[in-house]
């Protein structure tokens, strides 16, 4: 029998609008990461193309920016400007208008934005480059035309800009976006030489032995995967040897052949659902809820649904199965994530405290600040401060180190919750790299949780504000 082919869909291609304002960007990204600042103004053509692949839960897409627009403040980042001419931006000067510095580059990008609406072209996705909230109404009326939305933010943005959005791209990734050459998302796991051998060594065994539907028995040691022509001689030989009389086996051969080419349909569906899940939480800014990640897979491979999870009975079974480097939690509605960048902390609504207070359980729920108590927070504060004092302040190897030292001395905080901690102190100015007490990053920390508040439009009294600071400052923040 012949090969048996699959069909796989061609990526989607997106005619994608950019909108960036430099200004909000560059000023953020030097607070969080100046290295990243500068790859980001010097070398735009970089990340450009970086973001001209990418996936989503629908699948693999390309994008091809047709509009590329660029507004910045040329008495300030004139510098800059020749950078984005080269890499095929439209810049537009934005000076400042006011004796405050502020200028025209709102107004401007959203005028180009609602016309680029109304354009002939259609374009499918409009990127937003910037964390400012007064792009919320643009957001919404791209959305409402039926537009993808995108928006990438290099400092805290209100919940509401980020809701209204199909993707959301934040600081964290943009700096690792723009200073790093290759992205992992994609890339399975690397396979060590023993497990491989142990993974091969049954399939040369007698295929009587097997039991029925081992995708093991799909081909011999050493055959290539999807190859029939290497499989069918191989079960002659076995016939051959045994003595059995060729043509008096040829029809339950070519009923195996059939059985085998099925089976690798099932094993390639499987693995493009595999590495469709795996690429979703690996791209996933917080734990995938297990929903979302079992649509995933049926979107890859809808097959999957009708073999009852080829066999394992039920999503959860198959995802730890296929999966076994993910966590998985089934605790209602249930999430699967990425242990090298999530915990159990960074579970949605995850709160440490016993009985948290409803300030406290409101402040999580708008501002995304994480539900940790408030020892557990001066643990992770206090561990901050030790490290940038040890340790020349560099933001992936500081955010490594004091996650694993909040592990090891039995906090249970997650790794992106020392990101967003160490990113909240460095929006509010104090340098990591001056070794600041614990004292300082814990008043810093709070500064930034009440702002994010206030940014939320949340109404805090006096005395909220105080409980907010005893809280997520570890009761290392004076009354």
């Amino acid at each position: 029998m012949g090969d048996v082919t699959t069909t796989h869909e061609p990526a989607r291609r997106l005619r994608s609008a950019l909108f960036l304002d430099f200004d909000n960007v560059y000023i953020g990204l030097q607070r969080l990461d100046p290295r990243a600042a500068e790859a980001f103004a010097t070398d735009p053509g970089h990340w450009l193309s970086e973001l001209g692949q990418g996936s989503d839960v629908d699948g693999d897409l390309t994008r091809r920016f047709l509009v590329r627009a660029c507004y910045l403040n040329p008495s300030v980042y004139s510098r800059f400007r020749p950078n984005f001419t080269r890499a095929g931006f439209r810049v537009v000067d934005c000076p400042s208008l006011t004796q405050q510095g502020k200028s025209s580059a709102d107004i401007n990008l959203v005028l180009d934005a609602v016309d680029a609406l109304a354009a002939p072209t259609r374009y499918d996705e409009f990127v937003i480059v910037s964390a400012d909230a007064d792009f919320t109404p643009l957001a919404q009326r791209c959305r409402a035309d039926d537009r993808r939305v995108t928006i990438i933010t290099a400092s805290p943005a209100a919940s509401a800009y980020r809701a209204v959005a199909d993707t959301v791209i934040g600081a964290d990734a943009l700096a690792d976006l723009v200073t790093q050459t290759a992205s992992p998302l994609d890339a399975e796991p690397v396979v060590a030489p023993e497990a491989a051998t142990e993974a091969v060594a049954p399939a040369a065994a007698p295929a009587t032995s097997k039991a029925a539907g081992s995708r093991s028995a799909s081909r011999p040691a050493g055959a290539p995967a999807g190859s029939s022509a290497a499989t069918e001689p191989a079960a002659a030989t076995e016939t051959n040897a045994s003595g059995t009389n060729d043509r008096a086996e040829a029809a339950p051969a070519r009923t195996t052949s059939k059985a085998r080419a099925a089976e690798r349909v099932v094993d390639e569906g499987e693995a493009r659902a595999r590495r469709a899940v795996r690429r979703a939480v690996r791209k996933a800014d917080a734990p995938l809820p297990l929903g979302a990640a079992a649509q995933v897979a049926l979107d890859a491979y809808p097959g999957l649904g009708t073999s009852q999870w080829a066999g394992a009975g039920g999503f959860t079974a198959w995802l730890t199965r296929v999966l076994p480097d993910l966590d998985v939690s089934t605790r209602p509605p249930g999430h699967v994530w990425d242990p090298e960048r999530f915990g159990e902390a960074d579970l949605p609504g995850a709160v440490a405290d016993t009985d948290p207070s409803d300030l406290q359980r409101q402040v999580i729920s708008v501002t995304d600040t994480p539900g940790l108590s408030q020892a557990q927070y001066r643990v992770l504060l206090e561990t901050l401060a030790a490290d940038v004092r040890a340790h020349t302040f560099e933001r992936v190897a500081t955010s490594r180190r004091v996650h694993e030292a909040c592990q090891q001395s039995g906090t249970k905080v997650g790794r992106s919750t020392v990101n967003f901690v160490i990113s909240g102190v460095l929006y509010t100015g104090l340098s990591l790299a001056d070794g600041p007490s614990a004292e300082q990053v814990a008043a810093a920390w709070a500064d930034n949780v009440i702002g994010l508040c206030r940014g939320a439009r949340m109404e805090l009294t006096n005395g909220d504000a105080a409980a907010i600071r005893a809280w997520v400052g570890g009761g290392l923040v004076p009354a």
